[in-house]
């Protein structure tokens, strides 16, 4: 199969919004990662989304729309704290466990009663689903386990042979996939992402809990009750190390492991390159958690390029939006951390 980019216009939106009309699966830009699409109510289409990312089948997928009129295809409860949520977080980088409604395809929700919903910040995403008339399934354009993909550069470089189009709308501005919370009983965060959960309490009115997931692993033999919480997620090629602490431990920390180890790379905090004496991709500020999550997922690929075997990487605060970032790469890194004083 040949894969087309095509630059977001309305002539490459149309075509997207007809393949995805026809059963088939497309890449399309949002403001968090690039997503995966196909129809969520064709269970054909669906399946290919999986196919295509060599996804476990137990792994639920979030449904994208363009407005709150299509809630009703998508969930069978629409709560007055799902109502709460959306008015002050949509259209933005923020999903609603709820429900399911009869017409989306199970698999979407990997078996179980409910589906994952949000309205991405997006203008050609929102342009697609519009053309397209029904709601989207779409997990990250990424073959199962890699970095997530936020530009469209990435997206061939996974996906290049696998699906027919990608729509190039530019960088991610968000750069880390979108905060999922349940509501099907205590608003819970299963997955952090760029709204906080301080940002969540305030809207609501009250407190919301974190998953144990989102801080450490989930239970292996329990359902998937949202993406990115059970299989190893967000790696690159090399084995993947974090490392707490302040930057004169944790450089005089990877060169020794240089000495040791071939092909040691570092990932650290912005201007902190010059610092180390191993090769170093920085992926954001150390005092700015959204630069982190922008440039997070494009380091980890940057390392893939350069060859890194063994990559040690700086541990962010994990305060804010830093959460989401600190869960990516405790994701990626399998949870192995050291700690240096």
């Amino acid at each position: 199969m040949e894969t087309q980019l095509l630059m977001a216009s309305v002539k490459a939106n149309s075509l997207a919004a007809q393949l995805l009309r026809t059963g088939q699966v497309v890449a399309i830009p949002t403001e968090t990662v690039y997503g995966l699409a196909a129809d969520a109510t064709n269970p054909a289409a669906v399946q290919r989304i999986f196919e295509a990312k060599g996804r476990p089948q137990d792994n639920p997928l979030i449904v994208h729309i363009a407005g709150q009129e299509m809630l009703a295809q998508v969930v069978a409860a629409w709560p007055p704290a799902a109502k709460r949520l959306a008015d002050a977080f949509w259209p933005g980088p923020l999903t609603l466990v709820l429900p399911r409604a009869g017409g989306i395809a199970p698999a979407v929700g990997a078996g179980l009663a409910t589906v994952g919903v949000r309205m991405p910040a997006h203008p050609v995403a929102l342009d697609i689903i519009a053309r397209a008339g029904v709601p989207l399934a779409a997990p990250s354009a990424n073959r199962s386990g890699r970095p997530s993909p936020t530009t469209a550069a990435h997206v061939l470089q996974d996906m290049a042979g696998r699906i027919p189009l990608v729509v190039d709308g530019g960088n991610s501005p968000v750069g880390v996939e979108s905060t999922v919370v349940s509501l099907a009983g205590k608003p819970t965060v299963l997955r952090p992402g760029f709204v906080t959960p301080a940002e969540l309490s305030e809207a609501l009115g009250q407190e919301v809990a974190l998953a144990p997931s989102v801080q450490g692993p989930a239970e292996e033999s329990g359902p998937v009750e949202s993406p990115g919480v059970k299989y190893r997620h967000y790696a690159p090629k090399a084995k993947l190390t974090l490392v707490e602490g302040p930057l004169p431990a944790f450089a005089a920390f990877v060169a020794v492991k240089s000495t040791e180890t071939p092909g040691v790379y570092a990932m650290c905090f912005t201007g902190e390159e010059k610092t180390l004496a191993v090769p170093a991709v920085p992926y954001g500020a150390e005092d700015d958690p959204k630069t982190q999550a922008a440039g997070l997922f494009a380091a980890l690929r940057q390392l893939d390029e350069a060859g890194a075997q063994q990559v040690y990487a700086r541990m962010p605060a994990g305060g804010g939006v830093g959460l989401a970032v600190r869960n990516r790469l405790l994701r990626a890194a399998q949870f192995r951390v050291e700690s240096e004083t």
